[in-house]
């Protein structure tokens, strides 16, 4: 069942009822100020750090959920509605609501009344723009009243929704006409404040919530609104909040409209006040506002943001024999990039913006994704999280956006971690050519007296890997890999205890973690990263150390040959007692995705027919109808020693989900061994734009990706399937979205950057004619036509660049500002 439609032409998704299976959300904002907004105008805004400087309030877990947003209440004589449907659920006569890219337009119309708010965060600027144009419809003049409403979070979420005995007295406003201030902690330690305003005069305001709301009343029945009046509160402590009031009367036809900024400002502590010490100075705040107090200016702020997602989205063009994978390319799965890439997993409908900051193995990945678009920014990201690299390679499993430090709450010794940073700057070299970053010099552990050159963090990187090696002579899992929930040194008995910051006594004279427990996982994503160290070793001229990297590899490719193949797939690891996990002996979890796909891509084995036996066994054992299962089968009881794996029921998350992320990594392989029928049928079991007809069973957005969904064993009982299987769940924020824009870019359409041009290699479906891709890259422009007469998955006959034939498949880098044109005969 759909809930809406793609509007490709204007790349929008039009939700069409209010009522989805879960809300669906866009994000607002692409620099420092954000906000998450639902299809019925719930959620919330901050400014670059979700948890220290939250703007305004939102409660997950709500019931009903999605409570609390940025809400209009019109009083139509008496008949209660919202533009957005909720929170009132008035039924409404007409309703849309339209993502955009980076903003949302919410259209509702009842009683011939009709509103249209188009929310967005322009470009440099630190604030929500809100548009309001009633409309009357009717026939007849029409008299109502418009209430405006936001909920302030008093900056800290976490402190906000714990710490009640200290800020139910702290919070403060101020009243300046048509502006309602929020200044909490302002005259003592703050240097910000944030504010609420309307381009208009106004007849009553609200600041304090029980006044608006009632004490015992909710979002869907405010009393101030039910009352059809203002009361023209003062909050002074309590909860504070900003309601705008005012009376409204339109002519047959007639249409008003009022821009609402929610803005924030940072003051310099000598300019915090005007000159009686105690008002707030307002200067930036009005300035803020005079930038968008017409239609005309907020509609030319829209039509500047729009341009300049129409510049990025422009970067990478595909015309393919499948609308929905163009779809995927050109719009979404690049728009979801780049929104991971701005707040990695901290802030979505199921990341609360309050337990986690930036991810060091995610921010990684993400560049993989987006650095086509801004390089610029990913140079800055890549700098930053290398910064909080430990001298001896190891890292910081996250760190805070506002603060940028390595966040030792979340742990360390992610075994992983490492291996993404030589991803992510190989990358950043590839799309580029500035091979100038491996000179920057960057602290470890954001401490300036021990930077070194970038280079060197990926010399510590890789070296981390093969000083941490375990009997079979491969990585040691320590506290977790990839998988955050295979924790092969825990030993957790202890309701509530963490799985990846706890210190079983048994290793604690070791350093945390077992020297036993090993990842196969880690060490086949080595022989997939190393060789880009090597290859940069190279460029250098340092071949005697890019041949000791070399020798590292092709030990560690024997090794795993040696001791983790199963005989039709790779084993996952060994857990403390040296045990296998991952393979036909055990009762339960005998096959894993994770370690499967890099060692076909790093062709382990493939002379003895690893990589056919592989895809055959990954095909068989782990694939349906909605993805891959992560594992199979699930785990039914709790295995003590594997850690936190098995504590979910199964096909839910790590314990038989449909990992989506990692289904990314069988697609690649998939394509890579040449199988591009199977690459592509993978693709299209995940991809948010094929789940749409199933947009009831799936719950989530069907524009973009989500973490997981559920297994075929999610929500059984015994003797029945799973009534959850097909369900997803922690859309947007994932390592999803940039290995699946890889997976499908570079692997099935197989226009991959390389260190030396443009690599041009497709595995796609035999059954197409071919397709055609502008890609810009290093600074020209590259139309190419792939043509596939033959009708075979893989194989390139011939390259021709502008009239001529190359030899091989890397299109040289030009000269910047000029146009090729390429034609890529497949057969």
């Amino acid at each position: 069942m759909k809930f809406g439609f793609f509007d490709d032409a204007n790349k929008e998704y039009v939700i069409t009822e209010p009522r989805t299976p879960y809300p669906w959300i866009n994000y607002l904002g692409s620099q420092a100020f954000f906000s998450l907004i639902s299809n019925t105008a719930g959620g919330y805004s901050f400014y670059k750090d979700a948890r220290l400087r939250r703007i305004t309030r939102y409660r997950y877990n709500n019931v009903p959920i999605d409570m609390g947003g940025r809400y209009f209440y019109i009083n139509d004589n008496g008949t209660v509605w919202n533009p957005g449907w909720s929170p009132v659920k008035t039924e409404l006569d007409a309703y849309t609501c339209r993502h955009g890219m980076g903003y949302t337009i919410i259209k509702g119309e009842k009683n011939g009344l009709e509103a249209e708010v188009t929310f967005f965060v322009p470009n440099n600027y630190n604030g929500e723009v809100q548009k309001v144009v009633l409309t009357n419809k009717s026939g007849a003049e029409k008299t109502f009243k418009l209430f405006s409403f936001a909920e302030w979070c008093l900056w800290d979420a976490q402190d906000d929704c714990t710490n009640f005995q200290r800020n139910f007295s702290t919070g403060r406003v101020e009243v300046d006409g048509s502006v309602i201030y929020h200044k909490t902690e302002y005259r003592d330690r703050r240097d910000h404040y944030a504010f609420y305003s309307v381009n208009d005069s106004i007849d009553g305001y609200d600041t304090d919530r029980d006044s608006f709301i009632g004490l015992y009343n909710g979002f869907n029945d405010p009393q101030a609104v039910m009352a059809g009046k203002a009361n023209d509160s003062f909050a002074d402590g309590w909860s504070p909040i900003a309601s705008h009031y005012k009376e409204i009367k339109l002519g047959a036809g007639e249409s008003k409209t009022l821009i609402f900024i929610l803005g924030y400002v940072e003051m310099p502590v000598d300019q915090k006040f005007e000159a009686d010490g105690k008002t707030i100075n307002k200067v930036k705040a009005k300035a803020m506002m005079e930038q968008f107090d017409t239609p005309e200016k907020v509609d030319a702020g829209l039509a500047e943001l729009k341009a300049s997602w129409d510049k990025l989205l422009g970067i990478l063009n595909v015309d393919t024999p499948d609308d929905k994978v163009d779809r995927m390319v050109n719009i979404w799965n690049q728009y979801q990039c780049m929104v991971t890439f701005n707040l990695s997993r901290s802030a979505s409908y199921f990341e609360s913006g309050i337990g986690r900051g930036m991810g060091f193995r995610d921010s990684n990945q993400d560049i993989l994704g987006f650095v086509h678009q801004i390089p610029d920014r990913a140079r800055e990201r890549i700098i930053d999280i290398a910064s909080t690299q430990l001298p001896d390679g190891g890292c910081y499993h996250q760190y805070q956006p506002l603060t940028k430090k390595g966040n030792s709450d979340i742990g360390g010794d992610f075994s992983d971690d490492p291996l993404w940073m030589i991803l992510s700057v190989s990358a950043y070299i590839k799309e580029t050519g500035d091979w100038g970053i491996l000179d920057e010099m960057v602290p470890y552990d954001n401490d300036e007296s021990k930077a070194q050159p970038m280079l060197d963090h990926l010399k510590v990187s890789f070296y981390h890997i093969v000083n941490n090696l375990g009997p079979h002579g491969l990585p040691l899992a320590m506290r977790a890999d990839w998988n955050d929930c295979i924790n092969l040194s825990c030993y957790s008995d202890t309701p509530g205890e963490s799985f990846q910051t706890y210190t079983n006594p048994k290793f604690a004279a070791e350093g945390g973690y077992s020297k036993v427990a090993e990842s196969v996982m880690v060490a086949t994503l080595f022989t997939y990263t190393g060789p880009n160290y090597v290859a940069i070793l190279k460029h250098l001229g340092k071949d005697d150390e890019a041949a000791a990297a070399q020798a590292e590899i092709d030990k560690m490719k024997k090794n795993v040959m040696a001791s983790a193949w199963d005989g039709d797939w790779f084993l996952r690891a060994y857990d403390s007692e040296g045990k296998k996990m991952g393979s036909k002996e055990c009762e339960e979890g005998q096959i894993f995705i994770e370690p499967q796909g890099f060692a076909i891509m790093s062709e382990i084995g493939k002379e003895q027919g690893a990589d056919k036996k592989t895809l055959a066994a990954i095909d068989e054992r782990l694939n349906t109808k909605f993805g891959l299962v992560l594992n199979n089968p699930a785990f039914t009881k709790y295995y003590i020693q594997y850690g936190e794996i098995s504590t979910y029921p199964g096909g839910y998350k790590e314990n038989a989900g449909i990992f989506t992320h990692n289904n990314a990594w069988i697609i690649c392989a998939a394509a890579y061994a040449g199988q591009g029928d199977q690459a592509f049928k993978y693709y299209s079991e995940i991809a948010p734009a094929f789940t749409e007809e199933t947009s009831d069973i799936h719950k989530t957005e069907p524009y973009v990706y989500g973490q997981m969904i559920g297994g075929k064993d999610a929500g059984s009982d015994i003797g029945r399937p799973g009534k959850n299987f097909g369900q997803g769940k922690n859309s947007w924020l994932t390592g999803t979205a940039a290995w699946n824009m890889v997976a499908i870019s570079q692997y099935i359409l197989g226009v991959q950057p390389d260190f030396d041009g443009l690599k041009i290699d497709p595995s796609i479906p035999a059954a197409w004619d071919g397709f055609n891709i502008t890609r810009k890259f290093r600074g020209n422009t590259y139309n190419i036509a792939v043509k596939n007469p033959d009708h075979v998955c893989k194989g390139i006959k011939s390259v021709t660049v502008d009239g001529k034939k190359i030899d091989g498949i890397v299109m040289p880098v030009f000269e910047a500002g000029s146009v090729h044109e390429v034609e890529v005969v497949m057969g």
